[in-house]
């Protein structure tokens, strides 16, 4: 149970005045008993000798005149009185009859007669068999010489003494109480005065140990609470200052981890993850709470784990690829640092960055090139041959086969051009200087121009075209020049892809906040596992083919790139042998 310090104190001074007052009452108690004694003794004494001059005036006879003249003397001072022989009998006593006196045992050898005997007065306390009670005793001998004329002795019963003793008790009790009454007040009102600072230094303490810094405590006095007091206010004040940097350089540390693009992990040497950012929690997809859970439960990776594993081991920092799936595959480059305590590994920081989108991009890259590259070897390669074919003769020998060569060589260098003007086009979308100025447009009248710039082509093909445009169609925002590149890609290819006699269909549908041109055909359509990569450069789903059709591979990666510059969007649909439908989006004009 808990006491409080105002408690104790009060207890502690009522202690120490119970202490005090028990020591005053026992030692009162009995110096005042024993004075009592010795001033009864002292007025025996006095008595005894007043008694002896006058037993020693009349000069008794003992044996005859003794009971008598104890008598006598016994009711003048009121004391029992006692005669004694030399030889110790008893012949006159004023408590006991004459007949009774040969009753009483010798009283020579009592002490207060041997101490007479010995230093002419002698006295003692003790138990009266005869009177049944204590009694104070003083005898001294009735000859100035010794005891050879007998002996005289005084006795009082220390009834009085007792009920002077029980009077004295009471009147030290009562005062006792008294002072124990007042000292309860004033032991009250003391621990109250000199608690009252501790409770508040404790109420103070406890602001502060439950996080209000700024409390501060009176000081009050100049004594040692008064330095408490001030050496609590200069801590709290430290404290205070101590937790606002903490607090700020938590702040920023907080900011960075969750500005940070790589993740960050921290574990301990058991592999227990003590901190993690938000980067960290995305790249492994975890939504529950990771700090305080071991590595092992939160990603099974062996790769991951081995890592961690050879940090703890060695000591030494650790750079390597690792290939995770997150679900989906990815490359990650982890950065292993010890975290190290006099030499000793306490912990490992490891910051994962994705290179995934690095690694694609390089992969692109080579890809890209090597496409190039084929793309221009061949036009080159018969442009070369040809000019060469051209320049050993060809010319002069046969005019007409010359003449077909060089059309051949116009049409590569036509394939060139526009490959080159392809590849400038797509460079100048990714770099972001590709210039276009989007204003409101009718879609219709692109629409429309295109289906007109392309029906020879369908004609000489046998494809019949068909428009679908609404009679209400609002305004998009756009670059004229761009969406009809857009439109005429797309109708372009399916013309070029779809056999003599068939049919394509180019509709424009109102879809709220957007406006939705479709372009269908009844061609070769496109196999399923390349619909996810018909927009990639250079990907052709037959090479052959498209290369003889003229395309370039850069058209629909163009496409998307200008569709989505716009904010729209671009998708297809296929069913193999049985044609495709291409669709991109634009945003309506507002207002």
């Amino acid at each position: 149970m808990r006491v409080n310090i105002r408690w104790k104190l009060m207890g502690s001074y009522l202690l120490l005045t119970l202490l005090l007052a028990g020591t005053i009452y026992a030692y009162l108690s009995t110096n005042l008993e024993r004075q009592m004694i010795a001033g009864i003794r002292d007025n025996l004494t006095s008595e005894l000798r007043l008694a002896k001059f006058s037993v020693v005036q009349d000069n008794p006879d003992l044996h005859n005149d003794a009971p008598a003249l104890a008598a006598a003397i016994g009711r003048k001072i009121r004391a029992r009185v006692t005669i004694i022989t030399a030889a110790g009998v008893v012949v006159g006593d004023s408590e006991v009859k004459p007949s009774r006196l040969p009753e009483l045992e010798n009283h020579l050898h009592r002490p207060e007669v041997q101490d007479a005997l010995k230093t002419g007065t002698g006295s003692s306390i003790r138990y009266s068999t005869t009177l049944q009670t204590p009694m104070i005793y003083v005898a001294m001998p009735l000859a100035e010489r010794g005891g050879d004329a007998g002996f005289l002795r005084l006795a009082l019963p220390l009834t009085a003494v007792d009920k002077a003793r029980q009077s004295l008790h009471a009147a030290l009790f009562a005062a006792l109480s008294l002072a124990f009454l007042v000292s309860l007040i004033l032991s009250y009102a003391l621990s109250n005065m000199t608690s009252r600072t501790l409770r508040t230094m404790t109420a103070a303490a406890a602001r502060i140990g439950r996080g209000a810094f700024d409390s501060r405590i009176p000081v009050t006095t100049k004594d040692e609470l008064g330095e408490l007091a001030t050496v609590m206010n200069d801590m709290s004040a430290r404290i205070s200052g101590q937790l606002e940097r903490i607090s700020a350089e938590k702040s920023r540390l907080d900011t960075i981890l969750r500005g940070m693009g790589e993740g960050l992990m921290v574990a301990d040497t058991r592999g227990v993850v003590t901190l993690t950012n938000p980067a960290f929690r995305t790249l492994f997809a975890l939504k529950e709470e990771v700090e305080g859970r071991p590595l092992i439960e939160l990603t099974r990776h062996p790769a991951l784990h081995e890592g961690f594993r050879k940090v703890v081991g060695s000591g030494n920092e650790q750079l390597e690829e690792i290939t995770l799936r997150l679900p989906e595959e990815k490359t990650i480059m982890t950065h292993w640092v010890p975290l190290l305590d006099n030499g000793t590994v306490q912990g490992v920081v490891a910051v994962f960055h994705d290179i995934s989108d690095h690694k694609r991009l390089e992969k692109i890259r080579r890809d890209f090139v090597a496409n190039v590259s084929h793309e221009l070897r061949t036009p080159v390669t018969i442009i070369k041959g040809y000019a060469e074919t051209l320049l050993s003769g060809g010319l002069s020998e046969n005019p007409e086969r010359a003449t077909r060569f060089i059309e051949i060589i116009y049409s590569h260098s036509e394939r060139l051009a526009h490959l080159i003007g392809d590849l400038l086009t797509l460079s100048e979308i990714e770099s972001g200087d590709l210039g276009m100025e989007r204003h409101p447009l009718a879609l219709d009248g692109i629409v429309r121009r295109v289906v007109t710039l392309l029906e020879p082509k369908a004609q000489q093909k046998g494809i019949a075209v068909s428009c679908t445009i609404p009679s209400q169609l609002p305004q998009v925002l756009g670059d004229r020049g761009r969406l009809e590149q857009v439109v005429v890609n797309l109708l372009d290819n399916a013309i070029k892809y779809t056999p003599e006699g068939g049919s394509v269909g180019i509709s424009v549908a109102d879809e709220g906040e957007m406006v939705r041109v479709s372009v269908t055909d009844s061609g070769i359509g496109i196999p399923e596992k390349d619909l996810s990569r018909i927009f990639e450069r250079f990907y052709r789903v037959d090479a052959a083919r498209s290369r003889d059709q003229g395309g370039t591979g850069l058209g629909l990666s163009i496409v998307k790139h200008i569709v989505q510059i716009h904010g729209g969007t671009i998708s297809v649909s296929s069913v193999h042998g049985s044609g495709s439908t291409f669709s991109f989006t634009l945003q309506k004009t507002r207002g």
